[in-house]
């Protein structure tokens, strides 16, 4: 059965996304589109390209997490320089090598730029702080005077994952000259379900199966606020999800796999074996879940 597909970001917690594709592979779907945030990006990327959920696993498992921590060279001390670069150049990395790693992975399936594609099958989701707004990609590259079908997947794939302060921003020209700052689709929509729910566009012959690395939202407890720290941490966290969670209404959550992620970080690149195996199982243990439920 032919499916769209919606990955939500969450950085190394993408691991329990194997456990659901894996699921859904024994089950005999697949994707025809797919959309993603992020680490939700990545892996729509990597899945729309031909990896099945048992090479993903090999690829995960080869990860050098300390290869992706591409700092620049500098005289200063180490304390001092994590400091410069975070200020001067906006991340603490480059996000060069993550790049690269995600460029040689997609060429060996024969896939480059979104050319390489069918059109519209994937939509990678980033943010411009520039300008303050979504970046749906390859749809708004036009706007940047960039042609879609020469644009890099990688290179989008990046855009989407450029965590703020982690890795430094994207830099985009438009054809006026003027700059824009693009980092992590999360900062403005960690969840794009609305990229395939769009007004005149509701998909009625093919279901959208979105899948979110958190507990149901009726289950997510509320924010406690004690003091101006706290209550500043839950104004960017409301602000932050907002937009999405208005598409996560009754209609539409009973098309959604929620894998509840609580005990490990976006950056939590170092995660022992048993770690990734437990998200791994997480992941099928709730697709099956909700599976066996789902009706469309």
């Amino acid at each position: 059965m032919k499916i769209d597909g919606v990955f939500a970001g969450g950085g190394v917690r993408a691991f329990a996304f194997i456990g659901a594709t894996q699921v859904l592979e024994e089950r005999g779907y697949s994707f025809e589109r797919l959309a993603g945030t992020s680490a939700g990006a990545l892996f729509s990327a990597l899945l729309k390209a031909g990896y099945t959920s048992h090479e993903l696993m090999d690829l995960m498992n080869e990860l050098n997490a300390a290869k992706f921590m591409d700092g620049r060279k500098t005289f200063l001390p180490y304390k001092w320089m994590k400091w410069v670069q975070l200020y001067f150049k906006l991340g603490m990395y480059k996000g060069d090598q993550l790049e690269q790693w995600i460029d040689e992975k997609l060429a060996k399936k024969g896939v480059k730029t979104f050319a390489d594609l069918p059109a519209d099958s994937l939509k990678i989701i980033a943010s411009d702080l520039s300008k303050g707004r979504i970046v749906v990609l390859p749809d708004d590259l036009p706007s940047y005077g960039l042609i879609p079908e020469k644009f890099s997947i990688a290179r989008a794939v990046r855009m989407s994952s450029s965590i703020p302060y982690f890795f430094e921003p994207v830099k985009v020209y438009n054809p006026s000259g003027k700059k824009s700052y693009i980092v992590d689709g999360g900062v403005l929509s960690n969840f794009p379900l609305w990229v395939f729910m769009k007004d005149g566009d509701q998909n009625l012959t093919r279901p959208v199966l979105g899948f979110r690395l958190t507990p149901n939202i009726d289950e997510i407890p509320p924010n406690e606020i004690n003091n101006a720290i706290d209550m500043f941490q839950s104004l960017f966290e409301t602000m932050r999800k907002a937009h999405d969670v208005r598409y996560i209404v009754e209609e539409h959550a009973k098309n959604i796999v929620f894998i509840p992620v609580t005990d490990v970080k976006v950056t939590d690149f170092d995660l022992p074996e048993e770690k990734k195996d437990a998200l791994i199982r997480l992941g099928r243990e709730r697709t099956e879940k909700f599976l066996k439920k789902w009706v469309y």
